[in-house]
This record gives structure tokens, C-alpha cells and sequence, in this order.
């Protein structure tokens, strides 16, 4: 569709996770450390009694609108996507286009993603910081991609989700990758890489929304440094 900028850089590449891989940090229940209380480092966010983490409700508004995208795409696209000149008169598309996706691969990877690198960031972070991170990640990218291309229609997840990768690589150098399922590399030289990407197919006339993703990620890069001490 001309015109539409979908965050979809996170689609170049699957990540998966080696959580355990290299870490050290131990997060058994403590039986075998002497005195678990000596170490102020460790922090335990609090649990929503809410039955989905927050990652799972992202998880859940994304294909729910993607139904409401199949079924009405009229509406989804006027009214849910951004459009950078219908901003100002429909503000909430600056948060609504985060849960939209452009089509099922979209979806999909990016729900990938999220579910990965999402439910880690989560599970140390807390639900309502890793909401914030996700959220303003989203934003920044918004504006970011509407800075450097202001037309079009602008929906998906990615910006955000760079976000939480950026995060996520700073608080948690240790964490490796598997990069095509096969690679394995630190969480931070993949950030590098995902960043090099967009940098070099910025202006390719590809519809993916890449000073989104740039943009998205030097925001969790910040909110990373902001919290990497506390985590």
C-alpha cells in the first residue's frame, strides 16, 4: 500500500533468546547463598494480580486489532493508524498505531519478539516500568519516523520493541542470542546490528519505518542507562 510505514525491521532477523547462556546471575530461590539478603542488588518487582502479564495484554490488543484491521480496514487505517496529518485531531493514533500491524508476518514477528524480549525486560524491570518503556519507546519512534517522513500511515509495534531491546541490552549485557536460530551473539552486538540496518536502508523507499526503529531503540537505550544501576 503506498504510504504505509510499517515497523517491520524487527522481520530481517528472528531473535531467540539464551537466557542462561553466559549470565551470571543466579536466580534460583536462594537455599544454597549463605545470607540472600546481604545483596541489595537483587530486586523483585511487584506482581499485578491482573491474570496477563503487561507483555501478554500487548500481546492480546495486537491480534485483537488485527481481527478489527481485517474486518474493517477502513476504520482501522483512518482511525487507528497514524497518520501524521490527521494527528492533532486524532491524538490517540499516536498510541492505538503501536497495536497495529500492517499483516499476519507483521504480526507475528513482532509478537515474537515481544514475547521473547518482552516478558524478559518484564520479569526484571516490573509491569509498570516495562509499560513505560514500551510506551515512550513507541512514541519517540512515532515522532522520530513523522520528523524525517510526515505522510503516510504509520502502524506497528517495532519502534517499541526496539525499545525494549535497547533496555534490555543494557541492563542485561549478559543475555545472548540466537540470530536466524543459529547465530549466537551478545544482545548488545545485535542491537549494532539492527541499528546499521536501518541506518544503511534509511531513504530505500522500502515502507519500513526506519528512523522509527533508530528512534524507538535510542530511547530504551536511555531508559536503560537510567535503570541499569537499580538492576
Amino acid at each position: 500500500m503506498k504510504g504505509l510505514f510499517v515497523y517491520s525491521g524487527l522481520n530481517v532477523a528472528i531473535f531467540l533468546r539464551d537466557l542462561w547462556k553466559g549470565s551470571d546471575r543466579d536466580y534460583g530461590d536462594g537455599w544454597d547463598d549463605p545470607d540472600p539478603w546481604e545483596d541489595d542488588r537483587t530486586y523483585s518487582p511487584p506482581r499485578s494480580s491482573l491474570p496477563l502479564t503487561c507483555s501478554g495484554m500487548i500481546l492480546a490488543i495486537c491480534v485483537i486489532l488485527f481481527l478489527v484491521r481485517l474486518a474493517a480496514p477502513f476504520f482501522a487505517f483512518n482511525y487507528l493508524a497514524l497518520n501524521p496529518a490527521l494527528v492533532m485531531s486524532r491524538p490517540w493514533t499516536l498510541i492505538t498505531h503501536m497495536f497495529m500491524h500492517a499483516n499476519f508476518n507483521h504480526l507475528f514477528f513482532n509478537m515474537i519478539f515481544l514475547f521473547f524480549f518482552g516478558t524478559e525486560l518484564e520479569r526484571r524491570i516490573g509491569e509498570n516500568r516495562f509499560l513505560m518503556v514500551f510506551i515512550v519507546s513507541g512514541l519517540v519512534a512515532a515522532f522520530g519516523q513523522m520528523a524525517v517522513v510526515p505522510v503516510g500511515f504509520m502502524l506497528g509495534a517495532s519502534g517499541a520493541l526496539y525499545g525494549v531491546m535497547g533496555c534490555l541490552a543494557v541492563i542485561a549485557p549478559e543475555i545472548r542470542v540466537l540470530l536466524f536460530f543459529v547465530i549466537p551473539m551478545s544482545i548488545r552486538a545485535s542491537v549494532v546490528l539492527f541499528a546499521i540496518l536501518d541506518f544503511t536502508m534509511m531513504g530505500s523507499a522500502d515502507s519500513i519505518a526506519h528512523m522509527a526503529h533508530i528512534s524507538g531503540l535510542v530511547a530504551g537505550l536511555v531508559f536503560g542507562e537510567t535503570m541499569k544501576r537499580r538492576y
